[in-house]
């Protein structure tokens, strides 16, 4: 039994590797069989040749920093408004049904066709990129963190009372640890937003970051250099989410989900 659930463990680490391989090689026997041109579609060796000259470059490097602390700092400012205005909702309805009709409103509306008005506001600094990081990410820590308050036992509010807690301790005891893991899922959600929103404006507003950096590479017509920022991209959306998965470990180790 033991010797089962080992190789059953060591299975599902090969999978993905595994699967990755897989569609390498599809797609290496697609591009040598079909004599598709290079600029449609290159081989993965000259995306990986495009991506270590990228990697030698300074300048990638500013870029990705770039876009990583316009990503970092906008999801920040949308947690924290997003948690703020969550709280106030959760614990208050008669704000909610004053403020939905808004809320929803502002979401039926494309947030990538704010870009040229906050362009208009702003210029062609960070601001335009960093409103937009936030407006993109506010929406799901927002929900999530009304649904948290919600999902509260009203006994445990009841315990709470009887006990004569304060309200600094019922929301340090009770109402965010409960809606803590609730939280860390709407910043999953937002920060995967996040990014794209700040790579969007940064391809139709900016002057530096990886939305340029692609802009760039398709008006050089350089396809594998596409492919090349298109993993840079992948590889910091994978490093946001992890970090929230982390801290979703770090605040809420006792919940199912840190697991």
């Amino acid at each position: 039994m033991p010797g089962r659930l080992i190789c059953r463990q060591g299975l599902e680490v090969l999978a993905a590797p595994a699967l990755l391989c897989v569609l390498l090689l599809a797609w290496q026997a697609y591009v040598s069989l079909s004599g598709v041109s290079a600029f449609i579609l290159p081989s993965p060796g000259a995306v990986v040749a495009a991506l270590a000259r990228l990697l030698e470059s300074p300048a990638t490097w500013r870029h990705v920093g770039l876009t990583a602390l316009e990503t970092g700092v906008g999801f920040l400012a949308a947690t924290l408004l997003a948690v703020g205005a969550g709280f106030a909702v959760g614990r208050l309805p008669w704000l909610e049904r004053t403020l939905s009709p808004f809320i929803v409103a502002s979401q039926l509306v494309p947030k990538v066709a704010l870009i040229p008005l906050f362009v208009v506001w702003f210029g062609y600094g960070p601001e335009p990129k960093l409103l937009v990081v936030t407006v993109m990410a506010f929406f799901p820590v927002f929900t999530s963190t009304v649904l948290g308050l919600r999902s509260i036992e009203p006994g445990h509010g009841d315990v709470m009372t009887c006990l004569n807690a304060s309200g600094w301790q019922r929301l340090t005891r009770l109402e965010l640890p409960s809606a803590a893991p609730y939280i860390l899922s709407g910043m999953e959600v937002g920060v995967v937003l996040a990014i794209i929103g700040c790579v969007v404006a940064q391809m139709l507003a900016g002057n530096a970051g990886l939305g340029y950096l692609l802009m760039a590479k398709m008006n050089a017509y350089e396809t594998d250099g596409l492919f090349a920022v298109l993993l840079l991209l992948a590889g910091l959306g994978c490093g946001f989410h992890f970090a929230v998965r982390a801290l979703r470990r770090v605040l809420v180790p006792w919940h199912a989900s840190a697991v």
